[in-house]
Parts: structure tokens; sequence; C-alpha cells
């Protein structure tokens, strides 16, 4: 019963306020940028004996993609989030 309560904790800390806005816009950056990228990379691997031309891939193959690309993209915007709370802000490189 508890981790039931830790889990509606965390998701209700991470929909409120700006830790949500973090998550996002992160989300849909990664979206955008990565779209581009794995459209070349599709069409790279599908042409890859011949030349390379740039084509959209069957709605099964679009759909694979999707998922992995949402996967990983609610993934980098609960990092982002994690480290835009958690790393000292003092912090230098």
């Amino acid at each position: 019963m508890e981790n039931k309560h830790c889990v509606i904790v965390c998701i209700m800390y991470i929909i409120s306020g700006a830790s949500f806005h973090v998550i996002v816009i992160s989300f849909f950056v990664y979206i955008f940028v990565n779209f581009f990228e794995n459209m070349i990379h599709y069409n790279i691997g599908r042409f890859s004996n011949k030349e390379t031309k740039l084509e959209l891939p069957s709605k099964q193959d679009f759909a694979k993609i999707a998922i992995v690309m949402g996967a990983f993209a609610l993934l980098q915007g609960l990092l982002t989030n994690y480290f835009n709370n958690h790393v000292d802000k003092s912090f230098k490189i």
C-alpha cells in the first residue's frame, strides 16, 4: 500500500507547476529534433545498399518509431527535470 502512495505522490509532484513545464518542453523539443534524425536513420538503414532516398516509413514502422521516440522523450523530460531540481546550482564546469 505504501508503494502506491509513493507513486501517487511522485506523479502529483511531476505534474505540478514548473516540473510539469520542464518535462513537457523537453519532451516536445526531443520529439521535434529527433523526428528528423530518426527519418534519416530509417532511410539509411532501408536503402543501405542503394542510393539513399528520403521516404516516409510504412504505418507500422512509423508507429514503432513513434513509440520508441515517445518513451525516450519522456525519459529525457524526467531526467531533465530531475537534474534541474537536484544538481547544485553553483556547480560550474
